[in-house]
């Protein structure tokens, strides 16, 4: 039994929050912290009454290392579960150092004056943690995530050799808005704007974004375009899975959102370099942000189905082997079980889990640690467990 503080009271916050408090036995304290106080409030009363559980809440500001540490000291967690926002990420993993506390998050660092992301400012914290003892878990969602530790099941039970993957994330719901994003505008919009990049034979093909697309035909959503795009956990499987020949990402968007955004694009308002706007500073993206509904308020109004897998290529046996492995999670049972849409949901349960695999030393160790490092088998075993189970398709 542990005491963890969660740093983050969006949509995701929210789920990793109630998921928490579903396993008493592995998370017997719980404190939500984020910036602003009210979410907190609403988030903890939710819980109280799906749960029966009384959390304890306090504010934060993430960017603070002093503030967090101040914190850290005062909550005396086990493991700090970070779902804050990416730019937050090396400041919290510095508190968490000066305070001796293991660290997880779902998504690596991104520095905000700047639209690129990658582990090489979190993979560089690697032997700070390994002196200290601490673990730290990188990129514990969905994808990045369970994304990863499909790919490590795949390597352990179903091949010899993996030469291709393709991740693939679709998103079949609907939520009534003209336009909106399922999580953190900002964030989303920054990456779907980003240039595309894939890795074969060994090196980085860059491509302009959203220049190339696929249509496949999903599990239970059906056929739907896939756009390709750069996506993080590309970088840390390209390194760690062996003989590996090409691995991409995948997404789907509609039609109208594809047009929105174009013409947002067009207009400036996904730009992240100030302007000046009646004698101040604004940042256009996040002058966006405030205009377009919150992700965590999406949940009551979206409905249908999400499937997210990865399909992987390569030998077994001598003979060639390709298979999907997936998950399909439908947005209004999510909204049942803990009051939110699916694309939270998904990315908040895997957050969960590996806290679980951490806390009860399922996975353990010193250092930087990403999801495919980990032994895939309890993990998976608690997907099927906490609400999001998989399945395998032998396609060749």
């Amino acid at each position: 039994m542990s005491k963890v503080l969660i740093i983050g009271a969006g949509g995701v916050g929210s789920v990793v929050v109630h998921k928490c408090a579903q396993v008493p036995e592995v998370f017997s304290e719980i404190c939500l912290a984020s910036r602003t106080l009210s979410r907190c409030e609403n988030i903890q009363k939710s819980v109280k009454e799906r749960t029966g559980r009384d959390i304890e809440i306090a504010q934060v500001d993430a960017d603070n290392v002093a503030e967090t540490v101040a914190l850290i000291k005062k909550v005396q967690p086990k493991l700090v579960l970070n779902l804050a926002l990416p730019y937050q990420d090396l400041h919290i993993m510095d508190a968490c150092l000066e305070t001796g506390v293991d660290y997880l998050d779902t998504a690596n660092y991104e520095p905000p004056d700047e639209a690129k992301f990658c582990y090489k400012w979190q993979w560089e914290y690697q032997e700070r943690f390994k002196e200290k003892g601490l673990m730290a878990l990188l990129g514990s969602g969905f994808d990045p995530g369970v994304t990863n530790v499909f790919c490590a099941h795949a390597a352990k039970h179903h091949f010899d050799e993996i030469h291709n993957v393709d991740i693939l994330d679709a998103n079949a719901g609907d939520h009534g808005h003209p336009f909106a994003t399922n999580f953190n505008p900002e964030i989303n919009i920054r990456e779907v704007t980003a240039k595309g990049k894939y890795w074969e034979n060994g090196a980085w093909v860059e491509t302009a974004p959203l220049s190339i697309k696929q249509s496949y035909d999903f599990p239970v959503i059906g056929p739907k375009n896939a756009y390709l795009m750069y996506h993080e956990e590309l970088e840390s499987l390209a390194k760690n899975i062996k003989g590996l020949k090409r691995i991409r990402f995948w997404m789907t968007f509609s039609d109208n959102y594809l047009k929105h955004l174009e013409v947002l694009q067009n207009v400036g308002m996904t730009g992240i370099e100030p302007v000046m706007f009646e004698g101040r500073e604004i940042i256009p993206l996040q002058f966006l942000k405030a205009l377009l509904p919150d992700p965590a308020s999406l949940g009551p109004r979206t409905k249908g189905k999400t499937c997210i897998g990865c399909e992987v290529e390569g030998l077994k046996n001598g003979k060639p082997r390709k298979m999907f492995i997936y998950n399909v999670c439908d947005h209004e049972e999510c909204y049942r079980e803990v009051g939110s849409q699916a694309i939270s949901y998904t990315t908040g349960v895997p957050a969960m889990i590996g806290a679980m695999m951490m806390l009860t030393g399922k996975w353990r160790g010193a250092g930087v640690f990403n999801m495919e490092d980990m032994d895939p088998d309890p993990f998976m075993e608690k997907l099927n467990i906490h609400g999001l189970p998989w399945l395998e398709k032998i396609l060749v």
